[in-house]
């Protein structure tokens, strides 16, 4: 049997809470769809960190967790207000908007790193995530614009990362979830519950992994 620290490893990040939400959904669900990814994917290993959603820290955070996972499949997850069910991320852009993080720093509007691409490709079948979600029933829609605030410097460095150490990486991206995914933000705006949510994260990693559809799970409601 395979040591489990020599099976490949599939990385999930959520952000932490930043101005103006307080509960961050992404963190929530990623909390809850590790284990079930776990079970569904027994012979891989499930890293799952939550990210500080700051400037320096968060991304140095990011680098270092890559680094030493060294993932065969790395997906991050945060939220948007846009966002009424999953959004796949298709590109990284290398820039930064003079937006305050959680510690009320704001950076320089300029790029992310000097001299890489002025965008990178995510590295996910967007397309067959889309079809698979949607055959679930779940909403989901395709973006080239990942923003210019954490979200997308994580999408970045997460890019970059596995472009320049080329190790065996089989998909990196992010999804953004609504933000008021969470029901103890008593919103309307989310198509999707957090239920659905894991489920449609399960479907996203299988798809990533070339797996069949995973069979249908049921979760417990959020306290």
């Amino acid at each position: 049997m395979t040591h489990p620290r020599n099976r490949p490893t599939v990385l999930l990040t959520g952000f932490g809470p930043f101005p103006g939400v307080d509960v961050n959904a992404s963190w929530i669900m990623v909390q809850r769809l590790a284990p079930a990814v776990a079970r569904a994917f027994p012979s891989y290993r499930v890293e799952a960190e939550q990210l500080a959603t700051e400037w320096d820290s968060g991304t140095a955070q990011l680098i270092e967790l890559i680094e030493h996972v060294r993932p065969v499949v790395a997906l991050h997850f945060g939220v948007s207000r846009k966002a009424t069910g999953f959004v796949i991320e298709t590109r990284g852009h290398n820039q930064q908007s003079a937006v305050e993080d959680a510690r009320g720093t704001k950076p320089k509007p300029n790029c992310l790193i000097s001299g890489a691409p002025d965008t990178l490709p995510a590295q996910l079948p967007a397309g067959l995530i889309a079809a698979r979600l949607r055959r679930r029933g779940l909403p989901v829609e395709i973006s080239r614009d990942a923003g210019r605030y954490l979200c997308n410097a994580a999408l970045y460095h997460s890019l970059e990362i596995a472009r320049s150490e080329r190790w065996p990486l089989r998909a990196s991206g992010f999804i953004h979830l609504p933000v008021s995914l969470h029901p103890r933000l008593h919103e309307r705006s989310s198509q999707l519950t957090l239920p659905q949510a894991i489920e449609g994260g399960l479907e996203i990693i299988a798809a990533c992994l070339g797996a069949r559809p995973v069979v249908r799970m049921h979760f417990a409601p959020m306290p």
